[in-house]
């Protein structure tokens, strides 16, 4: 028997396992999958909210905790499992955005850099090579990024460094609860139990907790990228263009993003959004349309009303909790979502 279950072995069930085994609790992790192979990995890793303004204060609350730790989480992961999570603080730029005077007030509110940048000069001069269809950016240059596949692959190898114990290919076929208690969880038609049961997953959280009272909202939303195989020094910084970013990776690869899909689990890609996407990359820095388009993707996240993650206790099954809905922000909410859900659940 063990202290706790987590359900969900993707960046925020690792997170909250790490944490847990912090707090002395014994843990063990479940996935249906490979570890951390859905949203955690095919997601671009920015460490900010694209337009952080629109979220409520809980969610920049929990992304607050991300900009802080993340420098020493990264640190520790690499340090754990041997694997660089590519940590890197490039700055992001907002391009064309109307809504100046709401990022100001956030930025003041938050303790955040930001300026505004009205002249094509220099905006050319922090990111050359950008169109010049564009006249005015939101400059925030303490937002940082990871390399997705990368910090989940240094999350499982800090799982394993901690001694942390997790099984993959373990499909949880349901919650065992009596008299209103969970005592744990039926996998392949074996009964493992425990006091607690962590729910993590993603965008398949909502199906886990079917036939149960209270099952939160969190449905699955389509996401396809692709990935431009550039050289070092080509970009140097974070672009968001209304709905599109281009995020440099260390080894100049550029990552193009994302669609919105609602497709239920389906996790195709497509032709016509792919070339989508390539058009609105080359339209935002056309020096990539030189470059070969190496990999097209598509994961699930799991969206929540306004983006808001479910963070708590179930209401009417004691030992019950749960900590997913993190819709595009699993990144940068994971530790403090992580660390809020472990002060629940040991208090």
């Amino acid at each position: 028997m063990t202290d706790c279950i987590i359900v969900g072995g993707g960046l925020i069930g690792m997170l909250s396992a790490r944490e847990l085994k912090k707090s002395g609790s014994d843990v063990l992790v479940l996935d249906k999958g490979e570890m951390g192979q859905e949203s955690s990995w095919a997601g671009g890793g920015i460490l900010s909210p694209l337009h952080p303004w629109r979220y409520s204060d809980e969610v920049n609350r929990l992304a607050r905790i991300g900009h802080q730790q993340y420098p020493e989480i990264a640190a520790a992961l690499f340090e754990e499992s041997g694997i660089d999570p590519e940590y890197l603080r490039c700055g992001m730029m907002i391009l064309d955005c109307v809504e100046q005077q709401q990022a100001k007030d956030w930025a003041k509110q938050w303790s955040m850099d930001l300026s505004i940048i009205d002249q094509r000069s220099e905006l050319q001069r922090v990111l050359p090579g950008l169109s010049e269809g564009y006249n005015q950016g939101l400059w925030m240059p303490e937002v940082a990024q990871m390399r997705n596949p990368r910090l989940v692959k240094a999350a499982k190898g800090s799982l394993r460094a901690l001694h942390i114990p997790y099984k993959e290919y373990a499909m949880v076929e349901k919650i065992n609860v009596e008299n209103g208690k969970v005592t744990g969880v039926k996998v392949d038609g074996q009964v493992l139990h425990a006091d607690k049961v962590l729910i993590a997953g993603g965008a398949w959280s909502a199906k886990l907790l079917q036939g149960y009272s209270r099952v939160p909202e969190i449905q699955p939303v389509k996401g396809q990228m692709v990935l431009f195989k550039g050289k070092p020094g080509l970009l140097n910084r974070i672009i968001l263009a209304e709905n599109r970013y281009l995020i440099p990776r260390k080894d100049g690869r550029i990552l193009c993003g994302s669609s919105i899909e609602y497709s239920g689990f389906d996790k195709s890609t497509s032709l016509p959004i792919k070339q989508d996407l390539i058009e609105s990359a080359t339209s935002i820095f056309p020096a990539l349309a030189a470059l070969e388009v190496e990999h097209h993707w598509a994961g699930l996240r799991p969206g929540s009303p306004q983006g808001v993650p479910y963070i708590g206790a179930h209401s009417e099954i004691e030992g019950l909790y749960v900590n997913a809905g993190h819709f595009r922000n699993g990144v940068i909410l994971g530790i403090g979502s992580a660390q809020r859900i472990v002060e629940i659940m040991v208090s």
